[in-house]
């Protein structure tokens, strides 16, 4: 790895440093083994109403490997989120505290059960900060939700100690964060239930699906009225539970993954720890180049946890020469062919977004609810205005193309530092 011959930044007329083919990330990586589990899949079932075959088996698949009783598949994250907050028995007037920094769909499906989300600030590393959240408690209050960003682990260990004194429960976003570990324990396995997605960009991935996970048996068979009517109720609710009378129709709505959605999760599972292994691989190498250059910080886990690297982090700060901010930063390494240097935008602080600054416009219900501002949350605005973001490469025959990413931000540094300016 070196810096580019020429001095002069491509956004200035030089010539770019990333000169690999296009496209740079793609994921999931797709082989011959996915085709051949769609094949063997299609061949067995393309449909399936209750937890048998495929679906059984990734579920118990899930379980195991996060280390819970209960795995409930979904069609998306957001289903299972749904599926999360219905079973949990949240409804009308309860609040619950959600970062204000995450993904909408942490906080969304939170509207259609009537409970308030309560959204909080994050810490420095864009996770839900535990001395926000306890800021936050009221008598009204009834959970806590975590979501653990671009696959970081949240600090668990306040948070089950906030939920255990208030009598709260606490709940776990973990779509980004599959494989992750805080103080050696799985994330999502923390509190009384857990909502992963299984989205194509996702670290474990079935192009689209999510999961609910739960030591809970409660809050399984809930799930399971949620979105798996009839044939699954029968199957799994038992006779004499409050809920068996209901199996033929559930709650109404079916949130049932498809086979072939299972069938290359059940593949990508097979690979996820060499993966893993990888991206941690490349995120160890790109924090020893990139964490040597001043006012570049990058978000990483405490020792003692560890990250899925669903992206790897960086923050710009006022230490950077000549103050150089994250957009033009961002410019100038897209000029140098990083491509996937990105800003990201759908993932803000939800304090920005027309759903949460004026629900009642589409909810009735939220009408009076009181409007979060963004200047209410500083450290998510900072955070989400300093920092760019890059995928985790995880095989041996990407290492030239990081390379060449490392090399641009080595060249754009070595320009500021010299008293250029961007």
């Amino acid at each position: 790895m070196k810096s580019s011959s020429s001095d002069t930044l491509a956004l200035h007329g030089g010539s770019p440093v990333v000169t690999a083919a296009k496209p740079h990330f793609s994921w999931p990586i797709i082989d011959n083994r996915t085709h051949m589990a769609i094949a063997r899949q299609l061949d067995e079932s393309i449909s399936l109403y209750n937890r048998s075959g495929m679906i059984a088996r990734v579920e118990d698949r899930l379980r195991a490997a996060i280390g819970v009783e209960h795995a409930l598949l979904t069609n998306s994250g957001t289903s299972a989120l749904h599926s999360m907050y219905v079973a949990c028995d949240l409804g009308p007037g309860d609040e619950v505290i959600c970062p204000v920094y995450t993904f909408f769909a942490t906080a969304t499906p939170l509207f259609f059960t009537g409970a308030i989300p309560v959204l909080v600030d994050c810490g420095s590393d864009g996770n839900i900060s535990p001395a926000a959240v306890e800021a936050a408690i009221t008598p009204r209050t009834k959970a806590i939700v975590a979501t653990h960003m671009w696959g970081i682990p949240c600090d668990m260990e306040p948070l089950v100690a906030l939920a255990e004194r208030h009598g709260l429960m606490l709940l776990e976003d973990t779509s980004h964060a599959y494989g992750a570990t805080c103080g050696g324990r799985n994330v999502g396995s923390f509190g009384r239930a857990a909502a992963q997605s299984l989205q194509g960009q996702k670290p474990l991935t079935g192009g689209e699906g999510g999961v609910l996970l739960t030591n809970d048996a409660e809050v399984y068979r809930r799930g399971i009225a949620v979105g798996h009517y009839n044939v699954r109720c029968k199957q799994e609710i038992p006779t004499g539970h409050r809920l068996h009378e209901f199996a033929v129709t559930g709650m109404g709505l079916k949130f049932r993954i498809h086979p072939l959605a299972a069938a290359i999760v059940d593949q990508q599972m097979d690979c996820y720890d060499e993966i893993l292994m990888g991206r941690t691989r490349t995120a160890t190498r790109m924090a020893e180049v990139l964490g040597k250059l001043p006012g570049l910080t990058a978000v990483l886990p405490k020792p003692d946890d560890t990250s899925s690297w669903y992206a790897f982090i960086l923050r710009v700060d006022d230490e950077v020469p000549g103050g150089a901010g994250a957009d033009m930063i961002q410019k100038a390494l897209l000029a140098e062919g990083a491509l996937e240097a990105d800003r990201p935008g759908s993932t803000r602080p939800l304090a920005e977004l027309p759903l949460f600054r004026n629900p009642g416009a589409l909810f009735p219900a939220y009408r009076d609810m009181i409007s979060p501002q963004p200047d209410d949350f500083p450290q998510a605005t900072q955070f989400h205005e300093s920092i760019i973001k890059l995928p985790v490469w995880n095989r041996p025959e990407d290492d030239p193309l990081v390379d060449q990413y490392l090399s641009a931000f080595l060249k754009v540094w070595k320009h500021l530092e010299s008293g250029g300016s961007l």
